[in-house]
C-alpha cells in the first residue's frame, strides 16, 4: 500500500520505506548515460548493479515501433488540434474528448448503457499494439490494468481534472513518430 507524503510516494516493503521520486531520479540518470553511449557494463558499474539489470531496464521500458496504435485523451483544450495531428499521422483508433464532452458522454447514457459503451470501447482498443493515454495519472494506471498492453502515459496532471489542458502538439507528434 502506498504512503502519500508531499509529491513523492513510498511503499512500504517489509522494513524497507522506498521512494519513487528516487528510483525515477536514479532510473532518468541509467538512462540519460545509455542516451550518451555510456556501455551497459560501465553504467552497472557507476551504479553498483548487474549489468543484466541495465539491459532489463531498458526491455521494461522499450516501445515497439510499427504498432497499430490507438490515442486516447480527456479532458483536451485543443481537441480540433489533436484530433487534425492523428488524422495526418494515420493514428488507427482515436477518442479525444473535452471535458464538457466527456461528462455528456456519461451523462446521457443509462448505468447499463454505459457500462455497455465502456465495454465495447474497451474490447475495441484492446485491439491495438499500442495505446496512448491522455489524461490524469490516476486514469493512465487504469488503462494500462484495464487493457493489458502498452499503455504510454501523457500525464495532465492528479485526478479529478476539472477543467480542460492543453496537450503540446509537437510532442504528441514526436511521441506518435517514435511508436511508429
Amino acid at each position: 500500500m502506498g504512503i502519500s507524503m508531499d509529491k513523492n510516494r513510498f511503499f512500504r516493503v517489509g522494513e524497507k520505506l522506498i521512494s519513487l521520486e528516487k528510483l525515477d531520479r536514479i532510473i532518468d540518470q541509467i538512462l540519460t548515460q545509455r542516451s550518451e553511449g555510456v556501455s551497459q557494463q560501465e553504467v552497472a558499474e557507476r551504479f553498483g548493479l548487474d549489468r543484466s539489470f541495465v539491459s532489463r531496464l531498458e526491455s521494461l521500458g522499450a516501445v515497439r515501433k510499427g504498432a497499430r496504435l490507438a490515442v486516447i485523451g480527456f479532458p483536451i483544450k485543443n481537441k480540433e488540434e489533436i484530433e487534425s495531428l492523428l488524422v495526418e499521422l494515420g493514428v488507427d483508433f482515436s477518442l479525444i474528448m473535452t471535458d464538457e464532452e466527456r461528462w455528456r458522454f456519461v451523462e446521457e447514457k443509462s448505468g447499463i448503457d454505459l457500462f455497455n459503451e465502456v465495454m465495447r470501447l474497451t474490447a475495441q482498443v484492446r485491439t491495438y499494439d499500442v495505446v496512448i493515454f491522455i489524461g490524469s495519472r490516476q486514469r493512465i494506471k487504469w488503462a494500462a490494468a484495464l487493457l493489458d498492453k502498452e499503455v504510454i502515459g501523457i500525464d495532465l496532471g492528479e485526478s479529478p481534472i476539472k477543467e480542460d489542458r492543453y496537450v503540446d502538439r509537437e510532442k504528441l507528434r514526436e511521441l506518435i513518430k517514435s511508436v511508429r
